[in-house]
């Protein structure tokens, strides 16, 4: 257990403020405010060291996701998007599909491709899955090679590394050689192995996540890095989270890899089409917008030193709630997506598509400055 002692708000804020490194314990007692004086301190700071860390301006990404499939051999608690490969509503894209979505979303501006999908056991080429995800890559930078491919999770690099009995390594460099120039850090949900046993009992554990992230920064590739919060998971366990990824970021930096965790996004778990057993267990349909936006500071406070891009999630809060975390922490608003199934499948409400003068509007409605960026947080270079 996290001891908090008798730590006080105005002391850990003081600490923080000067640009120190939270312990779990005072983390935790800020997480567990709930008087509204001491989380508008909490929001302040938040907000006075995203300004000094990033500066005010507030950036965004002009993206195109594609979720490739929803056939998966898992059976995760929280998800509505999986499907059995004979059940209605199953789908696997083909390549000519894929590359008319990718197509599309060059049309409309964006720099970035996002894919991820299900673990389909039967895509594979030859026999091997690895040959599967490389034609992928290796077909849309064949198309559009100044596209940037944000692809493939942990759980992604797990399942193609165990069906073709490889390394991760393995996994990993002949994705990058390919054409994968970052691993979304998604399947953390989170790094507490007690919360991954009853949400996804079929998913790499806490360790294996780490290991594979802390592989592709040695590898040269660039992760995120997420939580689904607000599930079953106690205010503790989103502390060791946090605790968790800061330690493997201080190890990546330190070691001198080229690679690191280039942002932290909020992923608020919605309930309304997911399965009973999880849905009738945390009891609501919908994200807490005020626990996410407490989270949200605590992040920024926690991690902002090592992890200083924070993002929340407009597909799952809204865009007004998105809006809103900008004063507690965030720096980015996210991308324009332009298609999304995973979390509106789940019954989430903010909507699968934003435009780009959304976007802007909701920033300049902050009197913040707006900035298009890339997916490794650079400038766009326009021509």
């Amino acid at each position: 257990m996290l001891a908090s002692h008798r730590l006080t708000v105005e002391a850990i804020l003081d600490r923080a403020g000067e640009g120190n490194d939270l312990s779990g314990a005072e983390g935790l007692v800020l997480l567990q405010q709930t008087d509204p004086e001491a989380i508008a301190k909490i929001r302040q700071t938040a907000d006075y060291l995203r300004e000094k860390q990033v500066g005010n301006v507030v950036t965004y990404v002009i993206n195109r996701n594609i979720n490739f499939t929803n056939i998966c051999e898992q059976h995760c608690s929280f998800c509505a998007f999986r499907r059995d490969a004979d059940e209605d509503g199953a789908y696997w894209l083909d390549i000519s599909q894929i590359l008319e979505k990718a197509t599309d979303g060059v049309q409309r501006g964006a720099t970035e491709i996002c894919m991820q999908g299900g673990l389909n056991l039967k895509a594979k080429i030859k026999g091997k899955s690895l040959s599967y995800y490389l034609h992928l890559m290796e077909s849309l930078k064949t198309a559009f090679p100044k596209l940037h491919l944000h692809a493939f999770s942990p759980q992604e690099v797990q399942f193609i590394a165990r069906e073709d009995s490889i390394s991760y390594a393995e996994v990993i460099t002949s994705l990058r050689d390919a054409g994968v120039g970052s691993m979304p850090g998604t399947a953390a949900e989170v790094l507490v192995d007690r919360v991954r046993k009853i949400i996804c009992p079929e998913k790499i554990d806490t360790a294996t996540w780490l290991e594979i992230v802390a592989t592709a920064h040695r590898l040269g590739v660039p992760t995120t890095s997420t939580m689904l919060c607000g599930q079953i998971e106690t205010a503790e366990e989103q502390i060791i989270h946090l605790e968790k990824l800061r330690s493997l970021q201080q190890k990546s930096l330190n070691s001198g890899y080229s690679a690191h965790i280039t942002e932290f996004i909020l992923l608020p778990f919605v309930g309304q089409e997911a399965p009973k057993p999880l849905r009738n267990r945390v009891g609501r349909d919908q994200p807490i917008l005020s626990d996410t936006l407490l989270l949200n500071a605590v992040s920024r406070i926690f991690l902002g030193n090592w992890i200083v891009n924070h993002q929340p999630s407009w597909v799952k809060i809204g865009l007004a709630g998105a809006t809103e975390a900008l004063k507690w922490g965030c720096n980015d608003i996210g991308g324009t997506l332009m298609e999304e199934h995973i979390t509106t499948m789940a019954g989430a409400q903010g909507g699968t598509c934003m435009e780009v003068p959304d976007l802007q509007q909701a920033i300049t409605s902050l009197n913040r400055p707006y900035r298009q960026r890339d997916t490794l947080y650079g400038r766009i270079q326009k021509t």
